[in-house]
């Protein structure tokens, strides 16, 4: 236990709340503008770096290499979690954003395939597999660091503005988007106009980089030496966590990342209109985040979980049905019952991921679980989803795959979640 001279001592070097929450939320903002941005020009890379006669293989190898940084994000996540749990959470964080800056001005001047031929899709590749180990680290630690400076009733409204920070990062690459193609031809667009985005998300970095480097350092606990015997001892609230992230993970990157290419291929809606659909819609999403976690800091956490899961059980066909319509009305419907499942259960999961998780392996095991669910299933849903409408020639079929994340996080939160709200959380 903490003694009470140490926590005064502590409160005396405190720094104020919004400070805390403007560093714990600037790297999900870096973090979620470059991811946004692959996602967004997901054709021109297909294009450039991985040329084929037919388009449907260029677009799924392009989504090969936007899953291939989520696949590593458990690794990142095991080392800068172990990295917060044993030397400090603020070192972590800077050591993530440095990364995340590094890669993304990379990606800015990348050759392309016709220029260095097979070494451009191999360097697309690599970039994406450094954010995603910087990135591993970086939603959960932050969380954690946000969790243990807030008051204990108002949790759930100071960790949301971690996913806050994400959801700006991604609306900010949607907007920098939906300008570029507003100004710029196809031409100018896939010749060099791409490239400016990525150069700019060094701004945000910078500003990452300075605002945790003013923070002071905090003394973690003892942790073990041994990580993977203590993530052992704690299995069982590591699966617990992971399978409750499921549906959010899939929701969110079916919302946010698939559909943009979705109402293009499917819908026969320009670029322009999909990307002024997915900001909006995502402009409604920084609105509903605070909302949902402020409800769930008064009703709990397991009230919203399972109305989250189970609009995507009910609604994932008809969601897909709406997207297909070709009419934008009923396809900003549709956008919008996916954006409502999204912020519902981040008003929850947000907190809870860091009230169930033992303070021993809080930052190594919550970026275990979490990135597991993000990465193998939420990052490859943009790969599964194309794979399933290509093989089967059925559009609507990726809706079943939003249902099913929905059923794995409905009966986790149901039967093998307590409710987490009014826990005490013991902090550092």
């Amino acid at each position: 236990m903490v003694s009470a001279s140490k926590q005064a001592a502590m409160g005396a070097h405190q720094p104020p709340l919004w400070r805390v929450i403007l560093a714990g939320l600037i790297g999900n903002v870096m973090e979620w503008y470059d991811f946004a941005l692959y996602g967004y020009f997901v054709g021109i890379f297909g294009d450039q770096f991985f040329p084929s006669s037919d388009p449907n293989a260029s677009l799924i190898a392009a989504f090969g290499a936007f899953a291939a940084g989520f696949l590593v994000r458990p690794l990142g996540g095991v080392v800068l979690g172990r990295i917060g749990d044993r030397v400090g959470r603020r070192q972590a964080l800077t050591l993530s954003v440095m990364a995340m800056a590094l890669a993304t001005v990379s990606m800015a001047i990348l050759p392309t395939y016709q220029q260095v031929g097979l070494w451009a899709p191999i360097a697309l590749v690599l970039l994406r597999i450094l954010q995603g180990l910087s990135a591993g680290g970086e939603y959960t630690t932050s969380i954690v660091f946000l969790a243990e400076h807030a008051p204990a009733n108002r949790r759930g409204l100071v960790t949301i503005w971690g996913l806050w920070g994400s959801v700006l990062g991604m609306l900010l690459g949607s907007a920098a988007g939906t300008l570029l193609s507003d100004s710029l031809s196809a031409a100018q667009m896939s010749s060099w106009g791409w490239r400016l985005p990525f150069a700019l998300g060094l701004l945000v970095a910078l500003t990452g980089f300075v605002l945790r480097r003013g923070l002071n350092s905090e003394t973690p606990p003892a942790a073990s030496a041994r990580p993977v015997q203590a993530l052992a001892r704690h299995s069982g609230a590591v699966l617990r966590v992971l399978l409750l992230n499921v549906a959010s993970s899939v929701a969110f990157y079916t919302a946010f990342v698939y559909v943009i290419t979705y109402i293009q291929s499917e819908a026969g809606q320009s670029e322009s209109v999909a990307l002024a659909l997915n900001t909006r819609v995502m402009g409604l999403l920084l609105i509903f985040y605070p909302i949902a976690a402020w409800i769930s800091d008064r009703l709990g956490r397991k009230p919203l979980l399972i109305a989250g899961s189970l609009l995507l059980v009910l609604a994932g066909l008809p969601i897909f049905e709406l997207l297909h319509s070709g009419n934008p009305t009923w396809i900003s419907r549709g956008e919008i019952l996916l954006m409502l499942a999204v912020a519902l259960l981040a008003g929850a999961k947000n907190p809870a991921n860091v009230e169930l998780m033992p303070q021993a392996v809080r930052c190594t095991g919550l970026a275990l679980a979490f990135n597991v669910a993000e990465g193998y299933f939420g990052g490859t849903t943009p790969l599964i989803a194309s794979w399933l409408v290509s093989t089967s020639g059925n559009p609507l079929l990726p809706g079943y795959w939003v249902a099913l994340a929905g059923a794995i996080t409905l009966i986790t939160a149901l039967w093998f979640t307590p409710e987490s709200c009014r826990l005490p959380l013991q902090r550092l």
